[in-house]
């Protein structure tokens, strides 16, 4: 059994989806673990990551404005609001999706479905500076 780990940084411009799926393949094909489970880790409270749609941007403009909706900015029940309108708002939406994901490897390579991709989703609305841990273990 054998195990990797390296982190990289993804620097955003605010709100959105960034796909972050080259970056871990990278990192995947230079462990050189053929057959496993990568982790894609990010290391903060307002930001979260998903596996979704890559072949249509549409989707993510879809999934963006589902969240805004679902979660407003500004909400007059939010007592946590010291560091400005999209805090609160940026937690509980990292809260409803996920700070990490698994994916099989097999033949050294992400075992991801046609149509998927690996997105780190910014929830604030100021460019951040984003630290994400990928860590490969198998044989």
């Amino acid at each position: 059994m054998k195990a990797a780990t390296q982190t990289f940084h993804v620097r955003t411009a605010g709100k959105g989806t960034y796909e972050i799926t080259s970056q871990v393949a990278r990192i995947v094909a230079e462990s050189g673990i053929r057959t496993g489970l990568a982790t894609v880790f990010v290391q903060h409270t307002s930001a979260s990551l998903v596996i979704y749609e890559n072949a249509d941007p549409s989707a993510r403009v879809d999934l963006h404005e589902f969240f805004e909706r679902l979660v407003p900015e500004g909400a007059d029940y939010f007592v946590h609001t010291a560091e400005g309108p999209d805090d609160m708002p940026s937690h509980l939406r990292m809260v409803l999706t996920r700070t990490s994901e698994s994916v099989p490897v097999a033949n050294g390579a992400l075992q991801l479905g046609t149509w998927q991709g690996i997105f780190l989703f910014e929830h604030r609305s100021a460019p951040h500076s984003r630290h994400i841990v990928v860590s490969v273990l198998g044989s």
